[in-house]
């Protein structure tokens, strides 16, 4: 049975979560990596972005994903976090494009109503039903795993596969 590789990113600044899953046709999961890359707020917004990247570079050399899931990123009220979940997304989808991966954005409700079948599912109703399609002992934690992994799966259930992109 044919399977696809995802990598699935939660960018964030403080933490960017990433989750590798291997899909099947059948849509059947099996976990392969998921953590969380942290950058300290005391640092040069250069250097946490750089700190971003090689953890991502990281997964991308270990795992060798077939295609890249990012979170898009939508309004919030905090300006400032907006800006630096942009500038990780950012970061995600650049190093994605240098390996000549595919990638596709997919915004929180699409992921939400693809694995729990609730776009407005809180984080815990993530964390159980990933670790529920996962077969994992607990739920993945922190959250943003948790979501990293969501990700990973919204794609690859989607339709959007192996070498297309979502909007």
């Amino acid at each position: 049975m044919a399977t696809v590789r995802v990598l699935g990113i939660d960018p964030g600044l403080t933490r960017c979560g990433v989750g590798v899953v291997d899909v099947a046709t059948d849509r059947s999961a099996v976990l392969v990596h998921v953590g969380v890359i942290r950058t300290n707020a005391d640092i040069a917004i250069e250097r946490r972005l750089a700190g971003i990247a090689a953890g991502i570079r990281e997964v991308l050399d270990r795992h060798r994903p077939d295609v890249v899931a990012v979170e898009r990123v939508f309004a919030q009220h905090n300006r400032n976090t907006v800006m630096g979940t942009a500038q990780a997304s950012g970061i995600a989808l650049m190093l994605a494009g240098e390996r000549g991966l595919p990638a596709a954005t997919h915004t929180p409700t699409e992921v939400k109503a693809a694995v729990t079948g609730y776009g407005s599912a809180d984080k815990r109703q993530v964390q159980t039903m990933v670790a529920r399609i996962l077969r994992l002992d607990s739920l993945p934690q922190p959250a943003d795993a948790a979501d990293a992994l969501a990700l990973a799966l919204c794609h690859a259930w989607r339709g959007a596969g192996h070498g297309a992109t979502a909007p």
